[in-house]
């Protein structure tokens, strides 16, 4: 059974039986969408048939398309009525795609999504080639948007992207980083797309600049918070609704926010813990138990959360220049949804 910890925000519980944010978005987009899908299967076709039975693996593994789905919201909050989201929005997929095949590879993982992943598969060198190949289709497509703005954004974030994955690389198995560094690679990692995603609707809408910026905090702020989260759900969700393994980062030694506040909190004899199987990588059976037992004697899960919702008070915030709209109010619902979230 999932563990999910609760918002305190009673706007959000009140909504507790209404349809999910997200659903509500899908249903928003849907024919945009739709668009969108098409573009991607278009643009994977290649003449060497590996590449698009090893992309499409991935793309059809089951994922909302939550990243795309944020450019298409976000060009309708901006009244965007032109078609150029539609291949961006497939561009963001496939940058996306792309991180996921390389992050596969680089954890030596074996699921994604609830499903054996690609280079578990195919193996490891095939995952990398075509995660390349994806990324070079994504440089295309935006090329062929025309717009250098549109191109400086998500080749800017493309470069940051790779840049977080080297320093979590540099931090992984010290639990003695800071939180500040931390907070560094999940920007990098995972929130800049997230901007990006968002930013790009407003500038295909020519929206000024205030509004651009304010779509870029709202993308930021709310990929840190499903990091956040996604950090906290490796240690407190159903293996089944997680779509991966329980405990991948702590047999990787990933250092992730729960990890540093509870060697920060630990005593000496903690600190040896953590020093023991994450930075020296010599587990045992029981390890990942007593993991999960002194991050709930230190409440490093539930204020892992409480961060998620800093951020995601942010991210609310910064849609506050927009006139309220059915998307709007979405959006502002996507932020919950993402904190309280089971996978």
């Amino acid at each position: 059974m999932a563990t999910i910890l609760p918002l305190n925000d009673k706007r959000a519980q009140s909504k507790s039986d209404a349809p999910p944010a997200l659903d509500t978005l899908l249903a928003l987009v849907e024919s945009d969408l739709k668009k969108v899908n098409q573009h991607i299967v278009d643009n994977m076709k290649s003449p060497v048939a590996l590449i698009p039975q090893l992309a499409g693996h991935l793309i059809a593994a089951g994922g909302k398309r939550l990243r795309p789905v944020m450019t298409l919201a976000a060009a309708q909050l901006c009244n965007y009525n032109g078609d150029r989201h539609i291949g961006l929005a497939a561009c963001v997929e496939f940058i996306h795609t792309a991180t996921l095949l390389h992050d596969d590879v680089v954890d030596e993982s074996d699921l994604r999504r609830g499903q054996a992943s690609a280079n578990a598969i195919w193996g490891n060198e095939a995952s990398v080639l075509v995660g390349d190949f994806l990324f070079s289709r994504a440089f295309q497509l935006m090329t062929a948007d025309g717009s250098l703005d549109v191109l400086r954004i998500l080749s800017d974030a493309s470069a940051v992207i790779a840049e977080g994955e080297v320093l979590q690389l540099m931090t992984a198995n010290e639990p003695t980083t800071s939180e500040e560094a931390y907070l560094d690679v999940i920007r990098s990692k995972t929130a800049t797309l997230f901007a990006a995603a968002t930013q790009i609707g407003a500038v295909v809408a020519d929206r000024p600049k205030a509004e651009e910026e304010a779509l870029e905090s709202y993308g930021m702020n709310l990929g840190i918070a499903f990091q956040l989260i996604d950090d906290v759900l490796d240690y407190s969700a159903d293996q089944q609704a997680l779509g991966k393994t329980v405990g991948d980062d702590f047999r990787d030694g990933k250092v992730t926010l729960p990890v540093i506040l509870a060697y920060r909190r630990g005593d000496d004899a903690e600190r040896d813990f953590w020093n023991r199987t994450i930075a020296n990588q010599d587990q045992k059976d029981g390890d990942l138990d007593e993991a999960m037992r002194l991050m709930t004697a230190h409440e490093t899960l539930s204020d892992t959360v409480e961060r998620a919702r800093h951020y995601g008070s942010i991210a609310r915030d910064a849609l506050g220049i927009f006139p309220n709209s059915e998307v709007k109010t979405v959006l502002i619902d996507l932020i919950d949804f993402v904190i309280r979230r089971a996978y």
